[in-house]
């Protein structure tokens, strides 16, 4: 059944990941280009590092922050 446009959509952001928003989607892209999911739950990167951009491959885990100088004083 499709989403009526005046229900919306549901999109959740996941702290350093992800927008995960309920299916299916379409996103328009920088060049203007349009990427299409049919899934019902897309996540959609957020940090840029996904190598299939606008989807998220989970790249965003390789590189965890350090909270600091602090964490190394164990």
């Amino acid at each position: 059944m499709p989403v009526c446009a005046s229900e919306g959509r549901r999109v959740r952001t996941e702290p350093g990941g992800p927008a995960l928003v309920e299916g299916p989607v379409e996103v328009r892209l920088p060049d203007g280009g349009t990427a299409r999911s049919d899934r019902f739950l897309v996540a959609i990167c957020m940090c840029r590092r996904s190598a299939c951009y606008p989807w998220c491959d989970t790249s965003h885990r390789r590189r965890q922050r350090r909270a600091g100088p602090a964490a190394d004083a164990t």
